[in-house]
């Protein structure tokens, strides 16, 4: 078999949304890479569905979001999400979210979650990043294996288009290949499971006349409640006419092996014309990777982290693994990270990672154990009474966490040595170091966040007379900084001191009233060599 060899500076091995959003990350900071993927990039069953808030922030930087919004999904479709005893049936409860048109603005972020369906996400990102021989993305090119030495990654692969071979040397190499990762397991870096593991079956069909006939009934999620095997998502994938229906699998309850089209038609009150288009079969394991990082092997996505789809944490977590591991990656590959700067991806993420996994958990056990009377099924009196009490009881149960966690998405704070505290005194935690730097409208349609760039960014509120100094210090040690002077006074009062440093992902690393006396130790600290 011919082939050839290229050198890079990373390689991502895999293709979806996680590998992609490293691309793009990389991309915006000038880094040379290689994504290679062993599929042609279609996605015929899509599993993802919903871009979260933050994911939607990282996608307004490297210039995407706005593309994701006109993918396809309709302004006026209900976002809504409704418990019902099938489609069209018995309502036991609903969360009304609006339409994409008619929401209201959110107080914390410019870029609310946008449906946006793998399906259609996927094709878009590799537009974005680009396919061989244009672009840096090489589609039907697997991976066969690897070895790491002192100085880099040497892969051997097979493009499977040409049946030709292929090296790759890379500075390092990120895997984003899924939660089986070969290339974790190739590492030698264990991922134990944390709960019991499920089997489910999710089934693609086409209804066309589902949404006109549902009128104002319709939503988002019709989370079926009913007693049995149906008391999981069916959920609209283009708000239109196609639709997935998750049941249970082998592993599950219920009758697993039922045909497709009689699980779609008892998901539905009454007849409608529905095609089957796919059915997927997958297995629910909650994993966290004992590392995130081996030598020069990194793991991102799902190889680093499984978590539950309840509440949609997983794809979005990825999002921002990428976020953070990208300025880290463009640091080392420019010279101006110190020694401790990469080893910090794991200890900023995992916890990120530990509180999403159990957060969705909590969200899956809620459903998997919740009691279902029969009697909720009846016409009559009774089973409206015990409609009213089962929806009750969700209500004052949490259901809406599941569908409206801003806590989750925006509310952890990183602790690791790159972030240096600030005076002790304040009240919020929204603008305290660690935690991502938080969104104020400036006017015109932009947000403060929208300032933050690829480099450092010191946003002033005060003028100082130690300002060329703290210039001075991070540009002998070559760490990029912008300073921006803000006069808005609703920003300082949210961001509570004169004085702010962002990271090149959009988090807090210092802020203060003054600046400080030694920059160059602020600045050794916020690159990894204090």
């Amino acid at each position: 078999m011919t082939g050839h060899t290229l050198d890079t500076d990373v390689l991502v091995i895999g293709g979806g949304p996680v590998g992609l959003a490293l691309a793009l990350d990389l991309k915006y900071r000038g880094v040379r890479f290689v994504v290679m993927e062993a599929s042609d990039g279609t996605v015929d069953h899509p599993k993802v569905g919903t871009v979260g808030p933050r994911s939607m922030e990282l996608f307004r930087r490297w210039g995407v979001a706005e593309r994701i919004r006109a993918a396809g999904w309709p302004g006026d479709h209900p976002l809504d999400i409704a418990w019902v005893t099938a489609v069209g049936g018995h309502e036991i409860l609903r969360l009304d979210f609006g339409t994409a048109d008619t929401r209201p603005p959110l107080p914390y972020t410019p870029e609310p979650e946008q449906v946006c369906p793998q399906h259609w996400l996927g094709p878009l990102l590799v537009r974005e990043v680009g396919v061989h021989p244009e672009g840096p993305l090489r589609l039907r090119c697997r991976l066969d294996g690897f070895t790491q030495a002192e100085d880099g990654v040497t892969a051997a692969a097979t493009d499977l288009a040409e049946g030709t071979a292929l090296t790759v040397r890379a500075r390092y190499l990120v895997a984003c290949d899924g939660a089986a990762s070969p290339v974790r397991k190739a590492a030698g870096i264990a991922a134990p499971a944390r709960y019991e593991p499920l089997t489910f079956r999710n089934i693609l069909f086409r209804a066309p006349l589902l949404r006109s006939r549902l009128g104002p009934r319709g939503a988002l999620v019709h989370f079926l409640t009913r007693p049995g095997a149906l008391r999981y998502p069916l959920r609209s994938m283009d708000g239109r006419e196609l639709y997935r229906l998750t049941v249970p699998g082998a592993a599950g309850r219920g009758a697993p092996d039922e045909d497709a089209g009689v699980m779609v038609s008892r998901a539905i009150a009454w007849d409608t014309p529905v095609e089957v288009l796919s059915e997927n079969v997958w297995h629910l394991t909650h994993r966290i990777a004992r590392t995130f990082r081996s030598g020069r092997v990194i793991l991102a996505g799902d190889a680093a982290h499984t978590l539950a789809p309840s509440g949609g944490f997983g794809m979005n977590t990825g999002i921002a693994d990428a976020a953070d591991l990208g300025w880290k990656l463009a640091a080392e590959l420019a010279g101006w990270a110190g020694p401790g700067l990469l080893d910090t991806y794991d200890t900023e993420r995992r916890p990120v990672a530990e509180r999403g996994l159990e957060e969705a958990n909590r969200n899956l056990r809620r459903t998997v154990r919740r009691t279902l009377p029969p009697e909720i099924l009846l016409d009559d009196e009774r089973g409206r009474r015990a409609r009213a009490e089962l929806g009750r009881r969700m209500a004052q149960g949490g259901v809406r966490r599941e569908f409206e966690a801003p806590e989750v998405h925006f509310g952890y704070r990183y602790a690791s040595p790159v972030i240096a505290s600030g005076p002790a005194s304040g009240s919020g935690p929204t603008a305290a170091p660690g935690a991502r730097a938080p969104h104020a409208w400036l006017g015109g349609g932009a947000s403060v966040i929208d300032l933050f760039g690829p480099a450092f960014h010191l946003l002033r509120f005060a003028d100082t007379d130690r300002l060329d100094g703290f210039r001075r210090a991070f540009a002998r040690r070559l760490v990029p900084l912008e300073t921006t002077r803000c006069d808005d006074r609703t920003v300082a009062e949210l961001y509570e001191r004169a004085f702010v440093v962002v990271r090149p992902d959009g988090h807090i690393a210092w802020h203060g009233d003054e600046l400080p006396e030694n920059p160059e130790g602020l600045a050794d600290t916020v690159r990894g060599a204090a």
